[in-house]
């Protein structure tokens, strides 16, 4: 995926699982892993870490699941 096919709060996968965007700069985005108790998920500010996904990791992100496999 591209840093252009992202929007705040789309959701989107790595080989790790499921994540949020919560955040989109210039060439970085910001995720939560979307894993455990959903009120966890409501923010911001969130009660999980958010992890920051650079221009190289854009090639290990996806739009589907399926993608992903």
């Amino acid at each position: 995926m591209l840093l252009t096919d992202f929007s705040i709060g789309c959701e989107f996968w790595t080989a790790t699982g499921r994540w949020r965007c919560t955040d989109i700069g210039t060439r970085t985005l910001c995720a939560i892993k979307l894993e455990g108790d959903p009120r966890n998920w409501v923010g911001p500010p969130y009660s999980v870490v958010e992890c920051v996904f650079d221009e190289y990791d854009m090639g290990g992100l996806y739009a589907s699941e399926a993608e992903c496999d």
